[in-house]
């Protein structure tokens, strides 16, 4: 399975939000900037998790982006799903029916087993997905930093976080 390169920009992004202070909003141009990416294609995600309710928006020149509910309430799933949309990754088209001597309507009655296997694994990769919160993501990044991610992360937000205009 291959997900978009706007999942792992997404997670990330989402990762930074939900460390700033309370009350911190970043632009979606400081987001790309830390992170080395497109701006306008960061931003397509940014909207696709705003529209979610993963993160939430404050218009304007002085505006940006900040969380919109608990780390610990964010799965993998969540943000996956808000990226690429809720399709299973496997879309069985039923071929077994086309070809040369196409068999009688009524010869598969039961669902092909293929896409049958592909929806149990479909099914478990998001059970695993869902189990993963944004909030364990940042403690075991924590627990593994030397004190450099941090300092870098926490170097870049003091230059470019921007107080909220709103009351959360």
């Amino acid at each position: 399975m291959k997900l978009g390169d706007g999942v792992e920009q997404a997670v990330h992004a989402v990762a930074m939000l939900a460390a700033l202070p309370d009350g911190g909003l970043l632009s979606a141009a400081a987001l790309a900037e830390f992170h080395g990416v497109s701006a306008s294609y960061l931003l397509k995600h940014l909207q696709s998790l705003s529209r979610a309710g993963i993160i939430a928006s404050e218009p304007g020149p002085t505006g940006g982006y900040k969380i919109a509910k608990s780390p610990d309430a964010i799965s993998l799933l969540d943000i996956v799903l808000a990226v690429e949309g809720p399709e299973p990754a496997f879309r069985c088209r039923e071929i077994r029916r086309n070809g040369p001597n196409p068999m009688p309507d009524g010869s598969f009655t039961a669902p092909c087993q293929i896409n049958a296997a592909m929806l149990r694994a479909e099914r478990a990769y998001r059970r695993e997905l869902g189990r993963v919160t944004i909030a364990q993501l940042a403690r075991e990044v924590e627990a593994s930093d030397d004190g450099s991610i941090a300092a870098r992360g926490c170097a870049f937000v003091e230059l470019h976080m921007r107080p909220s205009n709103r009351q959360t």
